[in-house]
């Protein structure tokens, strides 16, 4: 289209200065097809742009600096709320303040500026956008490894606003719907309409396949009636020690109130109360009389699905270890089970640089321990489920355990990150989740955004940022275990070579014939 190309001459015009800056441009209005804001159409021209300003470049330095700024301003403009966690301590932190969301997305332009670097080897059109989209997808795979991974924001999720996009998690997962979302974005760069054609086809056959996966039967409601709780505590009292008590109390009695309501509307359903990660200011699983409390805001054979810390001290008394932790109680206060958060947050939870970076910001400068991982918890009468606490829930292919269990939770404490862009983008990650796995989610947040997700990620209920409050509605059914449940990871990295191969072997014919004639 005669628009696209005026802007790509345009950007191809500018000087190298101008350049730096357009490309730094683009990577900030690129972040705007993220949740929440879900503005995609903006990757027709910031992808297209991209690949222009980098392809014109006369050697690789300067592409790699142009990758650099565009990636440098999209990890930015999507992860700016990392700030807000600084500021909830900013008496002893105030000097990361500018450095947390510049360094972080430092990392993250890294992973975006190798796929450039590849597509800039290549002859423009179509072999150059299926290898850039199949580079940009293995870096993202890479991104969920090294250095225990942060998969966050991956270009895939641009599609969670609603469930119908959502679907093709189902059979590709969110790396393929990042395939799909780098070949649907690179068609400006193709001449004629033939590709948009078929970008239009393909929209059409995502939508279809949405459509026809909504309008199958739904699996019928399992016979427990969950309650989330919400007690929207601010991370600047919730560890207050004069504080603890009355933080208890807002818990206990909104769950006392919520589960007497829902155990009388439904008295043969298993009643299972969730809290958020952390919910409680006191030691659950090791502490007698919060197990007593929180019992007694039970009714007799209810579950309360408890995020806690747990602790473990030496004969002399010194705290040896910590686990960020959910427990199981039933209401006589024992304990049923306990998953430990396997998947910690690096500088959060744990100092990946202990010793050569000067910060403590968990657990009063202990590391947490991490868990054993993902093991389906039992408790007598209950459906099986998964445990997830905080952002595992991040991690494609890594949140259901062995053997497949009827549901997954996830609790959190998205208090760190108040009312910015964070909640949702974390919200989104478990919608997807939801898809691919074929399994209801059921997440509690400190202050938002709580809510349940069915088998096929269609939001059913949920308390937005800054709410207190319960949610009470039943436990929907599991479906068979999608594609993507059964194949994992195998199938878009699959799919992400073979978009990568056909360039490949155009490359190495055009240097073999630019070659030979020097042989």
């Amino acid at each position: 289209m005669r628009v696209f190309d005026t802007f790509l001459a345009r950007l191809g015009a500018l000087s190298w200065q101008r350049q730096l800056l357009a490309a730094l441009g683009l990577g900030l209005l690129s972040a705007l097809a993220l949740p929440p804001v879900h503005a995609v159409p903006v990757l027709l021209l910031a992808i297209p742009g991209l690949l222009t300003l980098v392809c014109g470049q006369p050697n690789w330095r300067r592409a790699a600096w142009i990758a650099f700024a565009w990636g440098w301003g999209h990890g930015v403009a999507g992860i700016w709320w990392v700030t807000e966690a600084i500021l909830k301590d900013v008496e002893h932190f105030w000097w990361l303040v500018p450095l947390a969301a510049p360094v972080l997305a430092v990392a993250l332009a890294a992973f975006i500026v190798l796929p450039v670097l590849v597509a800039r080897l290549l002859p423009a059109g179509w072999p150059r956008v299926f290898a850039f989209a199949g580079a940009w997808v293995l870096a993202e795979l890479a991104r969920g490894f090294v250095l225990t991974g942060f998969p966050w924001n991956l270009i895939g999720t641009v599609w969670a606003f609603a469930a119908l996009p959502a679907q093709g998690a189902a059979i590709i997962g969110v790396h393929g719907l990042s395939l799909a979302t780098m070949l649907l974005a690179g068609v400006p760069l193709l001449h004629g309409r033939t590709p948009w054609a078929l970008a239009a086809l393909t929209l059409a056959a995502f939508a279809g396949f949405g459509a026809w996966r909504l309008s199958l039967p739904d699996p019928p409601d399992q016979p427990v009636q969950l309650v989330l709780v919400q007690g929207n505590v601010a991370q600047e009292v919730k560890w207050q020690q004069d504080q603890r008590m009355p933080i208890f109390r807002r818990y206990l009695g909104l769950t006392e109130t919520a589960a007497q309501a829902a155990h009388l509307a439904a008295p043969h359903d298993q009643l299972v109360v969730i809290w958020p990660e952390t919910a409680s200011p006191f030691l659950l699983t090791q502490d007698p009389e919060a197990r007593r409390m929180a019992a007694e805001a039970l009714p007799v054979g209810a579950r309360l699905l408890g995020g806690t810390v747990r602790a473990e001290w030496s004969p002399d008394g010194r705290l040896r270890q910590v686990w960020n932790s959910l427990a199981v109680l039933d209401s006589a206060g024992r304990v049923q089970g306990v998953y430990d958060k396997s998947h910690l947050v690096p500088f959060g939870e744990y100092m990946p640089l202990a010793g050569l970076i000067p910060i403590r910001m968990a657990a009063g400068g202990m590391d947490f321990s991490a868990g054993p991982g993902p093991v389906p918890l039992a408790p007598p009468g209950m459906p099986p489920f998964g445990a997830l606490i905080c952002y595992e829930v991040i991690f494609p292919a890594a949140v259901t355990p062995k053997p497949r269990p009827e549901w997954l939770v996830n609790i959190t404490n998205d208090a760190w990150f108040g009312e910015t862009s964070g909640p949702w983008q974390h919200l989104a990650a478990a919608r997807l989740r939801a898809v691919e796995e074929g399994l209801p989610l059921a997440r509690a947040a400190q202050t938002g955004i709580s809510a349940v997700f069915d088998a096929r990620g269609r939001r059913l209920a949920f308390l937005p940022i800054g709410a207190t409050g319960t949610l009470t509605l039943p436990l929907p059914g599991a479906v068979a275990a999608p594609l993507f449940a059964r194949s994992g990871l195998v199938l878009p990295g699959f799919a992400a070579l073979l978009c990568m191969l056909p360039g490949l072997v155009k490359w190495r014919l055009i240097r073999r014939r630019v070659l030979s004639p020097h042989r």
